[in-house]
Parts: C-alpha cells; sequence; structure tokens
C-alpha cells in the first residue's frame, strides 16, 4: 500500500492559517510597535502549541540533514540505518520531519517499531510531512520549530546537509558551549563529508584560539551507526519502553 504522509489535524490547520507568512512579517524590518506586538503574541501561541501537542517518549535523539539527499544515495540508507538502529537501542526519533535524509531517519525508526515524530516547516518547497510520522507539528517560525527540536532531546546525530543543517549544528555547538545547553552527545554521520569542516576548525579557529580545544570534545565524527549509538549512551541511560 502506498504511503500517505499524515494530515495536520484542525486545531493545527487554523492555527497555521492564522500565523501564516508571519516570519517573514517579523523579519521583514523595521515596523510600528503594535505590529511587532502582534507577531510577538503569535509566536507565543506557536510555542504554545508545539508544547500542548507534542508529547515526546524519553529519552528521544534528533536526527538533522538534508531534505535533498533521497532514496538512492547512500546517505539515505545510512540515515534509514541510523533511526532503526536508535528505536531498537531505546529511543524515539525526532527529525525536521522533511523529506531525504528527515524521512530516512523516521522510516528506520517506524519499520523497527519505535517512535517516530518530526517537526515541520512551512516552506514554499522541498517541505511536506514525511509519511513515516507517528506524529508531527507544523511550524511557520524556524526558530521556534528549532526550539522544539532542541528541547526534548538528549542527543543529536547530524547527517550531511546544507545551510539549514549547518545552522542546526553551530546553533547546538554554541548553545553547549555557553552552558545554556547540557553537554548532550553530538554525532556527525560522514567521514568524508565532515572532515573537511573539521579541518578547518582545528587549524584555524582552534589555532586562532577563536574556540578552545575543549569545545570539540562533545563531537564525534563516524561512518559507523554502532560507533554512534555507543558514543550517545555513553551520555545517557535510554529506556527500552515508552509511555
Amino acid at each position: 500500500m502506498e504511503d500517505v504522509a499524515p494530515e495536520i489535524n484542525t486545531a493545527q490547520h487554523s492555527m497555521l492559517q492564522l500565523i501564516k507568512g508571519a516570519e517573514e512579517a517579523f523579519l521583514s524590518g523595521r515596523r510600528k510597535k503594535q505590529a511587532d506586538v502582534e507577531s510577538a503574541v503569535g509566536i507565543f501561541l506557536e510555542l504554545l502549541r508545539g508544547f500542548e501537542l507534542f508529547d515526546v517518549p524519553d529519552p528521544c535523539v534528533t536526527v538533522f540533514g538534508s531534505a535533498r539527499l533521497l532514496e538512492g544515495d547512500p546517505h539515505y540508507d545510512l540515515a534509514r540505518k541510523l533511526g532503526a538502529t536508535l528505536a531498537s537501542s531505546g529511543f524515539a526519533v525526532m527529525t525536521g520531519g522533511g523529506p531525504g535524509l528527515m524521512e530516512a531517519a523516521n522510516r528506520g525508526a517506524k519499520e523497527a517499531g519505535g517512535f517516530s515524530m518530526g517537526c515541520n516547516i512551512t516552506l514554499p518547497h522541498e517541505q511536506e510531512p514525511n509519511p513515516y510520522l507517528d506524529t508531527f507539528v507544523q511550524f511557520e517560525h524556524f526558530f521556534v520549530r528549532k526550539v522544539m527540536l532542541v528541547k526534548y532531546s538528549c542527543a543529536f546525530v547530524i547527517m550531511p546537509g546544507g545551510f539549514g543543517t549547518l545552522d542546526e549544528a553551530f546553533e547546538i555547538a554554541i548553545l553547549i558551549q555557553t552552558r545554556k545547553l547540557s553537554k548532550f552527545p553530538i554525532v556527525l554521520v560522514g567521514v568524508e563529508f565532515w572532515d573537511p569542516l573539521r579541518q578547518f576548525i582545528r587549524g584555524k579557529m582552534v589555532g586562532m584560539g577563536l574556540i578552545n580545544e575543549e569545545d570539540l570534545g562533545i563531537v564525534k565524527i563516524t561512518d559507523d551507526i554502532g560507533d554512534a549509538i555507543e558514543w550517545i549512551r555513553s551520555g545517557i541511560k535510554p529506556r527500552v519502553s515508552y509511555p
């Protein structure tokens, strides 16, 4: 039977209609104070809706990655295996809810009998919710979505990706560096993809004293899913059942 993407429920749909285009308007430049106050209320309501609609099992691992690497790409297979192994190890799997490597991680988790979640974003292209989600919430604001992706997770796995994936990776790094977030394990999957960035960070940023060597101690780069799971387990103790 053909997989069908989960539908947005009525509560989500009405709220999305209310806040549609809100982020673009909010970031459009200087506006009247009343307009900014109205935007702030919309942002609060979107956060509140996320808290109300999400019931996230613990422990949960968030997987980030490109929406553009589709089935047939080796990284898709790797992300699918990752999702399945996380689920088999007792972790719920959360992604950005879209296609590509997000879909692959959700697919692997669902096929392995785990709990699969998504924080989807409203975009003109790319980002329809994938059909392997047990539950998802649709967001208008990128930064609200990122809060939800980080808030409920005990570890983060970052697959190859573009600007969005790098943004998410560095935001988590700065939250940990500044102690706004506990030192949760971070795994970068894809040695060939991530190694040039590692060399730049160690050679330039550490070399110039822009960051400390110990800031890199929370990150593991690997192609081995077993190593990734072990690195995650080293920081947390997974549960074997979901509430």
